[in-house]
C-alpha cells in the first residue's frame, strides 16, 4: 500500500503537471513495451517493436533494460523533476556518483550494477542519457500529439472537479487508482510504502504509460511526485478519411468549433447547438473515432476536448483550405 499523507499547507500545493513528463512516459513505456500491458495509443507496441530493430536501437536497449524491468523499481534518478526531455537528460547525466550507485545497488538487490561489458553502470551515466534520448525519439516522440491530447482531456476534468468541488473534490477523481481518505491518499502498491509532504505539496503527473497501479518516487526527500494513469480517452482513431467524410454536415462543424473554443460535456454541447443530448453524443462519438476530439469521464458527465488534429482541420476550415 502507498499512503501519502497531506500536513495544513499541502492541500494548497496541489498541482496537475500541464503537459506529459518526457522521462516518466520514456520509463514507463519500456516498462510497458516488456510487460505487454494495455497501451491507450493504437498500434503503438507493433510500430514501435518495428524502430527499434536497427543496431543502434538494440545498444540503447541492452543499456536500458538492466535499469528498468518490466515491473517494479527503476531507479528514481532516472525520472528526474525536469519534465522536458533536454533538461531532463541533463539532469540524469549529471546525477552524482554516490547518488546512483547507491540507487543502483537498491535495483540490483545490494549488488553493484553493471553493464554487459563489467563497466559500473554509475560511471556511465552519459550512456545512460544517449540510450533515453534514442529510446524517447523512436518510442515516444512521434506520439507526443495525441499524448498531449489525452493529457489535456485529462486535465479538463481534473481542473472542474477543483472548480466544483475544491482540492479534495480533484483528488477524488483519481479513483480508483488512488483513493482520498482524510488526511491522505492511498493506492494499491507492489511494496508498503509512505510519503509525508511536510507542506511541500504534491504534484500529480496524469500519464499515458501509467497502467492501473500510479507510481511515486521511492527517496522522501525528493520533489512530492505521483504519477497516475489517464485510462484511454475514448475509442481507438479511425483511417481519417472515414472521419473527414462524416464530418461533412454542418452540426459536427459546429460540434467542432465549440470545442474549439473550450472543453465541453456532453449535455453542455446539447445545451449550446439546441440538440438532444442523444444527438450530442452522436457527433462527438464520430469525431472521436476520427481522432479530432478525446474524452474523458468525469463522475456522470463526459468531457469531450479538441485534439491538434482536430485543430488544424477547424484552421483549415476556417482559412478556406482544402
Amino acid at each position: 500500500m502507498l499512503r501519502i499523507w497531506f500536513g495544513g499547507d499541502d492541500l494548497g500545493r496541489v498541482r496537475v503537471a500541464r503537459r506529459p513528463h518526457a522521462l516518466w512516459e520514456t520509463v514507463l513505456s519500456l516498462q510497458t513495451l516488456q510487460g505487454r500491458r494495455h497501451t491507450p495509443l493504437p498500434g503503438w507496441r507493433d510500430v514501435v517493436l518495428g524502430r527499434l530493430g536497427a543496431p543502434r536501437a538494440s545498444a540503447a536497449l541492452r543499456t536500458l533494460r538492466p535499469l528498468i524491468p518490466a515491473r517494479g523499481y527503476f531507479p528514481d534518478f532516472l525520472t528526474p523533476a525536469d519534465g522536458d526531455l533536454d533538461g531532463g537528460i541533463a539532469a540524469v547525466r549529471n546525477t552524482p556518483q554516490r547518488r546512483a550507485a547507491a540507487e543502483l545497488e537498491l535495483l540490483a538487490g545490494g549488488s553493484r550494477a553493471e553493464d554487459d561489458d563489467g563497466h559500473p553502470v554509475s560511471r556511465r551515466l552519459g550512456h545512460v542519457g544517449d540510450a533515453l534520448a534514442y529510446y524517447h525519439q523512436a518510442a515516444v516522440a512521434p506520439y507526443m500529439p495525441r499524448m498531449r491530447a489525452l493529457i489535456d482531456a485529462d486535465r479538463a476534468v481534473r481542473a472542474r472537479a477543483l472548480l466544483d468541488d475544491g482540492v479534495e473534490g480533484l483528488l477524488q477523481t483519481l479513483r480508483p487508482a488512488v483513493r482520498w481518505r482524510r488526511p491522505g491518499l492511498e493506492a494499491d502498491y507492489p511494496v508498503d510504502q509512505e510519503l509525508r509532504l511536510d507542506g511541500r505539496g504534491l504534484l500529480l503527473v496524469p500519464s499515458v504509460f501509467c497502467e492501473r497501479t500510479p507510481v511515486s518516487l521511492l527517496d522522501p526527500s525528493l520533489p512530492p511526485t505521483l504519477v497516475y494513469p489517464i485510462g484511454d480517452g475514448g475509442p481507438p482513431a479511425t483511417p481519417a478519411g472515414d472521419g473527414l467524410a462524416a464530418l461533412i454536415g454542418g452540426t459536427r462543424g459546429e460540434v467542432l468549433r465549440r470545442l474549439g473554443e473550450a472543453a465541453a460535456t456532453t449535455s453542455e454541447l446539447a445545451r449550446v447547438l439546441g440538440i438532444s443530448t442523444a444527438s450530442a453524443s452522436q457527433h462527438a462519438s464520430v469525431l472521436r473515432r476520427s481522432g479530432l476530439v478525446v474524452s474523458r469521464r468525469a463522475g456522470n458527465a463526459v468531457i469531450h476536448r479538441i485534439t491538434p488534429l482536430g485543430a488544424a482541420l477547424l484552421r483549415g476550415g476556417e482559412h478556406g483550405a482544402p
